[in-house]
């Protein structure tokens, strides 16, 4: 197995994100609609708050995504390539 490629890396972060973003904004969603009667939440007030949530998520995990598998990316440890090489 090659390097991967900026390209390949960056299609990782963005499908990566989608899956998890959509769990945030569900956990956060569940949360608040279950737990917000106790802390004064409104249904529509739990939903603001999920996207606010999932929205501010997806912008810094997309960036620390990117640059941890840029980081692996960097690394033969794990792969054929280093096996091939000792």
């Amino acid at each position: 197995m090659g390097q991967a490629t900026p390209m390949r890396s960056l299609a990782k972060t963005l499908t990566w994100r989608i899956i998890a973003t959509a769990d945030t904004f569900i956990l956060t969603f569940l949360s608040a609609t279950y737990l917000g009667a106790d802390l004064g939440i409104t249904s529509d007030q739990a939903t603001g708050l999920a996207a606010t949530v999932a929205a501010l998520e997806l912008v810094t995990k997309l960036a620390l995504y990117y640059l941890h598998e840029r980081g692996w990316a960097r690394l033969n440890w794990g792969t054929d390539a280093q096996a091939h090489a000792n």
